[in-house]
């Protein structure tokens, strides 16, 4: 067999180990050093084939570090018509509200029994670009939200970071309290809140590459882009209310768009 074969070879041996479960999602996985020698094969190949299985998703780890079995993300379906059940929702029991929010509706994992759910309030100045959007002066304060999620010890993060007008959230302290989070209904309850009902919702859609910090903290592949929503929602005023940044790795998202069409008759 030719050398530049062998290391397809071995990644293909590790995938079928990693498959019938020898190596658990979240496992230590051998060095480079230790497969050469187990698998008889020079470190380069061995190493090859460690890469490989990181592209491939079943692989998570830096270079030089320890390598681990990657622990499977959740698939998720983002369609905008959560939107509209969001904000019916509003009106509903706080009990009620408690049991649907985005982790429900995009993947189907109650918030209850996810590893990790953590929200972070901060009161900032509004970045430029989004000072603009929301139609604030330049050096205006913003109540900015960082949420992270991880449906399993070991698993990616999902990772969200919105920005409300200071002065309008102001409008109730409670806003401001993380021992309420995370808060019954989500946005659109905590505008209601406030005086504000949300009209619409627009999604600015675009695509980059990962930082190195996103794809340590949520165990996204080499070669794997990110979808960058850009969640804007604005009152039946016009005014927007809620800017909130949203990176979606490709490898586990799917962006569902369903447009209702008025009839002719």
């Amino acid at each position: 067999m030719a050398n530049t074969s062998k290391y397809l070879e071995l990644a293909e041996v590790l995938t079928t180990a990693i498959r019938r479960g020898e190596y658990a999602p979240g496992d230590r996985f051998p060095t480079v050093n230790e497969l050469a020698e187990v698998h008889s094969v020079a470190p380069n190949t061995a190493s090859r084939a460690v890469q490989l299985l990181k592209e491939q998703g079943l692989l998570s780890g830096k270079a030089g570090g320890t390598t681990r079995v990657r622990v499977q993300p959740i698939h998720q379906i983002r369609a905008n018509s959560r939107y509209q059940t969001e904000k019916d929702l509003v009106l509903r029991p706080a009990e009620e509200r408690g049991t649907t929010g985005v982790a429900e509706l995009d993947s189907g994992v109650a918030v209850s029994t996810v590893h990790e759910n953590q929200v972070q309030l901060d009161v900032i100045q509004a970045p430029p670009d989004v000072a603009e959007i929301l139609g604030l002066e330049s050096g205006a304060l913003v109540l900015r939200r960082t949420n992270t999620r991880r449906h399993k010890e070991g698993a990616g993060a999902g990772k969200s970071i919105s920005y409300m007008p200071h002065d309008l959230v102001s409008r109730n302290p409670e806003l401001f309290d993380p021992q309420r989070e995370p808060w019954p209904g989500g946005a659109l309850h905590q505008l209601h809140t406030v005086g504000v009902e949300v009209d619409r919702i627009e999604d600015r859609v675009t695509a980059s590459m990962p930082t190195e910090v996103e794809m340590e903290e949520q165990d996204i592949p080499p070669g794997i882009p990110v979808l960058r929503v850009r969640k804007v929602s604005y009152a039946t005023t016009g005014q927007a209310v809620e800017v909130t940044d949203i990176p979606l790795p490709a490898d586990r998202v799917e962006l569902r768009y369903i447009t209702p069409l008025r009839r002719w008759s």
